[in-house]
């Protein structure tokens, strides 16, 4: 077995301990700064998934995995802001219409950081963005409650619904302009830093050619669920920058724990896209939550007084785990893991 790591998995990890780990603090109160999105563009890290001909590395979903460990683990609000990107690059790589052309070089290289305004689709059947065709394009209008990486990303993949039940994801340009409103930065619990705002959009107009993705919703609805019901790779990368908080008899039985739940959610998310099982991958979604808020709060525990620091890296963690429930939940999962908070341990239902 080649125990060599990948190239990209060794530039994460210096860009982990060389930048981010020791800024985390920092950042956490003053907001993730353009130089660290400049480092990550400038580390290969933006093009993990990308395809090789574009300029991407190609690299296979576990490479992904472990670079959204190293890096969430090092600083949690960088890491959000730049994990937006690998949407855009997937939904170009998946398309064929000419927007492909014009932006997946560019975002595979690192040249462009994209964000994302799409979780608003998961409310349907409201429609907080309604999309309708306007002459040779297409008119945005409605609320994207949140949007992150206000004034660090270059582009956005903006999407709505049609009249007809259809999604619509085009690119647009990340900056205020005619039908395009940003709200005043959020004040968030957890990951303020990451420059979260709300979108208000009264007659944004995209031309044809920003479309990268029209499908009905349905279809459209079927492919995420699948990404929904997968455990998020930070999930493992906080409890470990938790777990090394402690000492090693604390340490060690849930290091143990964290190991096995990550094997089973990285087993499951590596199974063929028929095999759902999604009452299995809920569950060890809520297993791994279970393991993070153990490891977090121990880590609080073990520094005492001092965890109430704004300055402590143990608390920051602790407000990063509590982030990292709700980031990606829909209403099936709120559901599952809700139902294994109210099951006594040991019990299934």
């Amino acid at each position: 077995m080649d125990l060599t790591p990948h190239p990209l998995v060794v530039r994460a990890r210096r860009l982990a301990t060389d930048l981010l780990a020791p800024e985390a603090e920092r950042v956490d109160q003053e907001g993730v700064p353009a130089g660290h999105i400049e480092a990550v563009k400038r580390s290969g890290l933006l093009g993990v998934a990308a395809p090789a001909e574009h300029g991407g590395a190609g690299a296979p979903p576990a490479v992904l995995r472990e670079t959204a460990e190293i890096l969430a683990g090092a600083c949690c609000a960088t890491w959000f802001v730049q994990t937006q990107h690998h949407t855009p690059v997937q939904t170009l790589a998946r398309s064929g219409l000419p927007v492909r052309e014009r932006l997946l070089g560019p975002l595979s290289r690192g040249e462009l950081l994209s964000g994302v305004a799409y979780a608003h689709l998961r409310s349907y059947p409201r429609r907080p963005v309604r999309v309708s065709r306007q002459g040779q394009g297409w008119r945005f209008d409605g609320t994207v409650p949140w949007y992150t990486g206000w004034g660090l990303n270059d582009v956005m993949l903006l999407a709505g619904v049609t009249d007809s039940d259809e999604v619509l994801f085009a690119f647009a340009e990340a900056r205020e302009q005619p039908g395009l409103r940003a709200s005043a930065p959020l004040r968030l619990a957890a990951l303020t830093a990451a420059r979260t705002v709300s979108l208000e959009l009264d007659g944004l107009w995209l031309p044809a050619e920003a479309v990268a993705l029209h499908t009905p919703y349905a279809r459209w609805a079927a492919g995420d669920r699948i990404k929904t019901l997968h455990t998020n790779p930070a999930v493992f990368g906080v409890a470990e920058a938790a777990l090394s908080l402690l000492d090693d008899g604390t340490a060690a039985p849930l290091r143990s724990r964290l190991a096995d739940v990550r094997d089973r959610a990285y087993a499951l998310a590596d199974l063929p896209a028929h095999e759902v099982r999604a009452g299995e991958r809920l569950a060890v979604r809520a297993e791994a939550y279970e393991v993070l808020r153990a490891a977090t709060t121990a880590a609080v525990v073990a520094g005492g007084g001092r965890s109430m620091a704004l300055t402590s890296r143990a608390q920051r963690l602790a407000r990063e785990g509590l982030f990292l429930l709700v980031q990606g939940q829909t209403a099936e999962s709120r559901e599952a893991h809700l139902r294994a908070l109210a099951t006594p341990r040991g019990q299934t239902r």
